[in-house]
């Protein structure tokens, strides 16, 4: 697999040559990562996670941080970009998902934000700080707590499709919100990995492969417990807004959550917003896209 375009800072490039290089993406074996990726085992306070980095060594950091089902591997197509333009690319398995599903609460502990959020900042503080922090979808929530608690960790915050507001957060899912407070988390669960095992998104043979894999490994535990944190967010909107930190929401045209909710959820804590001609997964499907708005946010960063 090779990235078909390289970004590099202060590059100017015809954003319709960017669509059209992300509409031009081949199927791939998603489990390869990209050349010169380095494989490392990071000791959390929940456990051994599964962690990759790509880019020189001493470079400005990026953190890319996959959600619930997901796995670093989803970012692919998007670390090289970054990695290219002059950043050291991280990514880890959450606890308890796929290369990670050893990690999680000792015995007779449930997961909670408390160790989603330690286990990052233990991550960010694991190297040179500030660094450009990207949350993808439940781990956009994680980030934004891990944020409100330790905002000089972070050089941008991106909340990639990342549910917009606390709370119960499924309220204002397109299919799911007027009765997801009736539902239980592992119904939730269940109804997730049933969209995802039955490509109800109509997800190429490649990537479709690695999202079932997948939950060969991944541990169910940590999925209805993760559905039962999203109902119960703590709201730090306040600490959000007040930062001087540059914030980005990305999201796609076709998200779980409106385009309404997503600006309005921006506006309230003073972030920038871009919309890809996507669903949930901009960074797979959009990643030229998704790259070049990174590279301008990070511009601004500290």
């Amino acid at each position: 697999m090779r990235v078909r375009q390289q970004l590099r800072r202060h590059e100017p490039i015809h954003p319709d040559r960017l669509a059209r290089l992300d509409a031009a993406l081949p199927d791939l074996d998603w489990t390869i990562l990209p050349p010169g990726t380095e494989r490392v085992s990071f000791p959390a306070p929940s456990g051994r996670l599964a962690a990759i980095a790509l880019g020189r060594l001493g470079a400005p950091r990026v953190l890319l941080v996959p959600g619930a089902t997901g796995s670093k591997e989803d970012f692919v197509l998007l670390a090289p970009l970054l990695a290219q333009a002059g950043y050291r690319v991280e990514s880890f398995d959450l606890p308890g998902q796929y290369e990670s599903a050893a990690a999680g609460p000792p015995l007779g502990r449930h997961f909670d934000y408390d160790l989603f959020v330690a286990d990052l900042v233990a991550v960010l503080e694991s190297g040179d700080t500030p660094v450009h922090v990207l949350g993808y979808s439940f781990a956009g929530l994680v980030a934004e707590l891990a944020f409100a608690r330790r905002p000089e960790l972070f050089a941008s915050l991106v909340l990639l499709t990342t549910p917009p507001g606390p709370g119960q957060t499924f309220r204002g899912v397109r299919w799911l919100g007027p009765v997801s407070g009736m539902v239980p988390p592992h119904t939730i669960a269940s109804l997730m990995i049933w969209g995802i095992v039955t490509n109800r998104n109509h997800t190429r043979p490649g990537r479709l492969a690695l999202a079932r894999m997948r939950f060969d490994y991944t541990s169910r535990t940590s999925l209805d417990e993760i559905m039962r944190l999203m109902k119960h967010t703590p709201d730090v909107r306040s600490e959000l807004a007040g930062s001087p930190v540059p914030m980005l929401i990305a999201v796609g045209d076709r998200d779980l959550w409106t385009l309404r909710q997503h600006r309005r959820f921006a506006a309230h804590i003073g972030a920038d917003v871009r919309v890809y001609p996507a669903g949930h997964s901009p960074c797979e499907t959009t990643p030229h896209q998704l790259a070049r708005d990174l590279l301008a946010l990070y511009a601004r960063g500290r």
